[in-house]
């Protein structure tokens, strides 16, 4: 591999006009792409070979347009306290509301009056009118949520309390400025790094217009394929991350290069030959995590997954291609003018120069530390992410409502004084729906009514041809509450085949189970297709066995974190966690998925480092300091680039896209500085010489995909030889 990759680096390097006239011209076709295509929707949210799900398929075949997935609003009105929604006062201004939503707008399907809908609570303090569109959410126009929200202006100025919910209000996840600033550390990063402004501007350049061929493609495809609003986010968030990341350790590798005294050219071959060879299986770890997530079986789980996992593929092949191009119309300028200046004094001053010892870097200096006490660094580093880890174990999954939202919204404030209103129960009741006729429908009222656990349940509702029916079951507790699910359950056991329960609540109970159930399964593909990967790479047992333990316990202290914060609300207010609650039901799974991948690139570049010093001959401990002396601060970086990236997602009004984006940098801090950093060199100090033993049968059985490079040494000129033209610019 190293070989085609060396290949392919001086390829685009000679080719570089071609090579980034093509990358231009897929940028273009794939922005033209977005732009004339239609906006995106909500997805389809489906939940295969579930109850809940069965039963939703049943309403939409028996009470077509029962089921239907436009838009829904409630407009809740709330009586200052001594007085009834039944004033006539208050009654004219309901009425007057529902008359200016009836004409407010042409997508809207009904407007239910309070007054001849039973909308009105028992105590008569709270009201609600609610409002049915055509469309989903994403589709309603402008003008519809404008009058939508006016509508509960007017009313709010005549003496009631006026609050809109649903999903009508919902609109695309803002942006804010944090994504910028992740952008911004990331270059101050390469900067410092680099010492020069022409290579860290590569790796963002080459980031961007990875993200953007990916994001574009994605958005071109979005009504295509159903993918859904918030795709093209979480595509965008990992594509950043891991193409800023990939484009540095190429350069990174370059620059090594020059400052051996290589020709531009060749240079550009070797850096894609080795650190191009990580990059592949780096990336490759990450697709595995992504297209695994496929296994869950949930529709919208595995099109974010494939989509990630495309710009994933497209942050690869930029980096293979565009990097080396890029390269050759940077010429010298890559190197820091301080370098080239020392360069050029070391030149001049010839041996007595060349002469002089190289001190050690902080790399060098630290894994020096580790290797004299791996122990207590193991012991440190275990005992400090499994104290960050316990708060997982009180782990409580749901899917997000509008119970979750900031009390600050209107969204957040109706859910409320429904619940005042109605009770607990009201905003997440069940749908009971009986395949039978009229007899078997009272009986299942009749079962559920001798169950405990509910607040009111609706008489049975058939359908015209008189062969199924629906039933309405308003628990006593919140949606999200234990009792609720428990009463889920029961109605399940307590009837018969025929009759299956769905409803906003039910979906969540069952899709958390199926999460639950589908978490061992991914885990055993995944990690089991990585370490199959490993062992090619670096030709070890114990080495890939290391790396998936150590990735388990960063990612178990994520989610311990994760806890902490949005279910608990430990420094809720410093990451804009105005509201506490469970955990959404994906966001396990998925930051299993995308942290495997991630943890493995940290793995495959530093380690990779360690193994080629080891193959050369140097001793197990020599062996690490050599990889922490190369690799140390690159990945350090890498890490610190990655970290600012997800974090600027936390600005994010959406509480799935800021609840992942602090997942992951979360997970990437504890993976990068404590796993890799620490207990990687500790576990390999320890182990010595049997950690790259590898049972002879098993060796022969392998491909050599030679990821040192070792057979650049022998396919390519070396120093000093006819056909190597030394570079007179070193770093």
């Amino acid at each position: 591999m190293a070989t085609f990759l060396y290949k392919l680096g001086r390829s685009a390097f000679r080719r570089r006009r071609l090579v980034a006239l093509l990358w231009v011209a897929l940028l273009a076709v794939a922005g033209i792409g977005a732009a004339t295509a239609p906006v995106a929707t909500s997805s389809s949210f489906s939940i295969p070979g579930t109850e809940a799900q069965r039963a939703f398929d049943l309403l939409e075949e028996r009470f077509p347009g029962a089921g239907a997935d436009g838009a829904t609003a409630r407009v809740v009105f709330k009586a200052p306290e001594g007085q009834k929604m039944t004033d006539p006062a208050h009654k004219a201004v309901v009425e007057e509301t529902v008359a200016a939503l009836k004409s407010g707008s042409d997508q809207i399907v009904s407007v239910t009056d309070p007054y001849t809908g039973q909308a009105v609570s028992q105590n008569g303090s709270t009201a609600y009118v609610s409002v049915a569109y055509k469309v989903n959410a994403m589709e309603l126009t402008d003008e519809t949520r404008e009058a939508l929200t006016q509508a509960g202006h007017n009313a709010q100025g005549k003496g009631l309390t006026v609050e809109v919910g649903g999903d009508a209000l919902q609109t695309m996840p803002e942006t804010g400025s944090g994504e910028i600033v992740g952008v911004v550390i990331a270059g101050i990063v390469l900067v410092l790094t680099f010492g020069s402004l022409v290579a860290a501007g590569l790796p963002l350049l080459t980031a961007i217009i990875g993200v953007g061929i990916g994001v574009s493609s994605i958005t071109a495809l979005a009504n295509v394929l159903d993918l859904g609003s918030t795709t093209s986010t979480l595509a965008m968030m990992i594509g950043l991350a891991v193409g800023i990341d990939y484009a540095l350790f190429i350069v990174s590798r370059y620059r090594a290069e020059l400052a051996e005294g290589r020709e531009k050219e060749d240079a550009a071959g070797r850096a894609v030959g080795t650190a191009g060879s990580a990059v592949v299986f780096a990336g490759l770890t990450v697709v595995i995590a992504l297209v695994g997530l496929a296994v869950v079986n949930i529709p919208m789980l595995t099109k974010m997954g494939f989509a990630a996992a495309g710009t994933v593929v497209i942050a690869v092949l930029i980096a293979l291609t565009l990097i080396p191009a890029l390269l050759g119309f940077a010429g010298d300028k890559v190197i820091g003018r301080k370098q080239r200046k020392a360069a050029k004094a070391g030149a001049e001053g010839g041996a007595t120069g060349s002469a002089k010892s190289e001190k050690p870097n902080g790399g060098t200096r630290w894994a020096r530390f580790v290797i004299r006490r791996p122990v207590m660094v193991l012991l440190i580093g275990v005992l400090g992410l499994g104290a960050i880890a316990l708060p997982a174990a009180s782990l409580e999954m749901g899917l997000p409502d509008d119970g979750v939202k900031p009390t600050s919204t209107t969204e957040r404030r109706a859910y409320d004084a429904l619940s005042d209103g109605f009770g607990p129960g009201f905003n997440g009741p069940l749908l009971v729906v009986v395949d039978g006729d009229k007899a078997t429908a009272d009986k299942t009222v009749s079962t559920i009514k001798d169950l405990q656990g509910w607040a009111a349940v609706t008489p049975a509702t058939p359908n015209k041809a008189g062969d199924a029916a629906m039933i309405t079951v308003v628990p006593k507790d919140r949606p999200s509450s234990g009792a609720t699910e428990t009463l889920v359950h029961d109605i399940r056991n307590a009837t018969g085949d025929d009759v299956l329960v769905t409803g906003a609540t039910a979906m969540n109970i069952d899709f958390s189970q199926k999460m639950n159930d589908a978490l061992v399964p991914y885990l055993a593909l995944v990690v089991g297709l990585a370490f199959l990967l490993l062992t090619v790479v670096f030709r070890s047992i114990l080495v890939p066995l290391k790396a998936a333990l150590g990735f388990l316990l960063s990612v178990v202290a994520a989610l311990g974190a994760v806890v902490a914060v949005f279910q608990w609300g430990w420094l809720g207010s410093l990451f804009g966690v105005e509201q506490t609650g469970p955990i959404m039901s994906m966001m396990p799974i998925f930051m299993v998925g995308v942290v495997f991948g991630l943890a493995m690139d940290y793995e495959v570049f530093l380690v990779t480092r360690m193994r080629e010093a080891y193959v050369h001959g140097e001793r197990p401990g020599e062996a690490i300091v050599t990889g922490f002396k190369h690799s140390a601060r690159v990945v350090t970086a890498a890490a610190v680039i990655m970290i600012a990236v997800f974090s600027g997602f936390i600005g994010m009004t959406d509480q799935m896209i800021k609840m992942i984006g602090f997942g992951l940098a979360v997970a990437v801090l504890f993976d990068a500085f404590v796993v890799r950093m620490a207990i990687v060199p500790a576990v390999l100090a320890l182990l010595g010489h049997k950690a790259w033993w590898l049972p002879k049968w098993l060796d022969r059985i392998l491909p050599n995909v030679d990821v040192e490079g070792e057979g650049l040494a022998k396919d390519t000129p070396a120093d000093g030889a006819p056909g190597s033209k030394p570079d007179l610019v070193k770093v």
